[in-house]
């Protein structure tokens, strides 16, 4: 009884957010990361396999935030209906300023630098 009651507690711990009792949202490391203009639809983003996702709101407008969800440091699972979204607890932020709409975390997506660079952005 008494382990299955600090599993629980364990999870509860985990789940947490704002730095209280959750995983560090990591700083992103390492060299830049490109992606094609291309590949980021208008209205939407997508998620890149490293560090960070990538939006553009309206035709030419880019932002780019770190991949990591404030609530539990779950990656970001993907971008839909102009919001960027969490799949491990639902929570939600949005494509133009990386704000909490919904959900379990209590703030925002860290926002990254992005740059154009030909038909390419360069993000950190």
């Amino acid at each position: 009884m008494a382990i299955a009651g600090a599993g629980a507690a364990l999870a509860l711990v985990g789940c947490a957010d704002d730095g209280v009792g959750a995983a560090p949202t990591p700083t992103p490391a390492g060299p830049p990361v490109e992606v094609p203009k291309a590949k980021v639809p208008v209205g939407g983003g997508v998620v890149l396999e490293k560090r960070y996702v990538v939006t553009q709101p309206s035709t030419g407008e880019y932002h780019a935030f770190t991949k990591v969800c404030p609530h539990g440091g779950c990656a970001v699972s993907f971008v839909k209906n102009q919001q960027i979204v969490c799949a491990c607890h639902g929570s939600e932020f949005s494509i133009t300023d990386g704000a909490r709409t919904a959900g379990p975390a209590r703030k925002g997506l860290t926002a990254a630098p992005v740059t154009e660079s030909g038909d390419n952005l360069v993000i950190g």
